[in-house]
């Protein structure tokens, strides 16, 4: 009966051990890239080519975007990919196939973009909405290539890096970006991730990062953020509510 009990304990703890969630790097940065590709494609479509201004707003956001996607697949082939094909080879052929693609595509829509900006004002309708069609062909495969890594690399990353590993590939690939690529992603991945997810950002940046780039970072929640989503980061952080000045000189 001892040894009975004894092994039930044993699996319930394994199969707890089991269900705690692992590391997924491929989470928060696809919750930004998502966003950023639907409002993307969202301001394309409503854009009124007859307001200069707007229409240079929407054409630098388009490029900021495809500038985004193209920094995200060199890191991902030259951190995540590198680091499969280490433990697991041939595991990333597909998705390696698909970036090359994915880079044609980019470099399609950003001639396509320059189109736009350069047509005479009676033709930018068309010139625009070609351009809408085209990015949203782009943003649906983008949704699809993106699920499959979530799934499938993810799997194959599980069953051969630690948490510590994972963490560590995403450490090098944060590293590794321009500072303005890092603002890019901090605009769209914070008011887009879960309230926990974005609370474990902020405090360690906090903890590991300088002064100013959490200060920064916080000021970027507190202008994007929702009202009850602000609060709940600055509950979780330790945070008082009010002032920026006040948060940061917390921080």
């Amino acid at each position: 009966m001892a040894v009975t009990g004894n092994t039930h304990g044993f699996t319930q703890s394994h199969q707890h051990a089991q269900a705690a969630p692992r590391f997924d790097i491929y989470g928060r940065i696809h919750k930004a890239l998502r966003a950023f590709m639907a409002d993307t494609l969202l301001r394309v479509g409503r854009t009124d080519t007859d307001d200069e201004a707007e229409l240079r707003g929407t054409l630098s956001q388009v490029r900021d975007l495809l500038s985004a996607c193209e920094q995200h697949l060199h890191k991902e082939d030259d951190y995540v990919h590198a680091a499969m094909e280490a433990r697991v080879p041939g595991s990333t052929a597909r998705i390696a196939h698909e970036h090359v693609t994915h880079m044609a595509e980019i470099r399609a829509l950003l001639a396509l973009t320059d189109r736009v900006a350069a047509t005479m004002p009676a033709a930018r309708p068309d010139a625009i909405r070609e351009l809408y069609r085209q990015l949203s062909l782009f943003v649906a495969e983008n949704y699809e290539h993106m699920h499959f890594e979530e799934t499938r690399h993810n799997a194959v990353l599980w069953a051969s890096h630690t948490d510590a590993e994972l963490l560590d590939v995403e450490n090098r690939i944060v590293a590794s970006l321009p500072q303005e690529t890092v603002g890019v992603i901090a605009r769209w991945m914070l008011p887009n991730v879960t309230p926990a997810e974005r609370a474990l950002m902020l405090a360690g940046i906090r903890e590991n990062a300088p002064a100013e780039a959490f200060t920064g970072l916080l000021e970027v929640c507190r202008t994007l953020l929702p009202m009850p989503d602000w609060m709940k980061l600055t509950r979780a952080l330790g945070l008082p509510s009010g002032s920026t000045q006040a948060i940061w000189a917390a921080g």
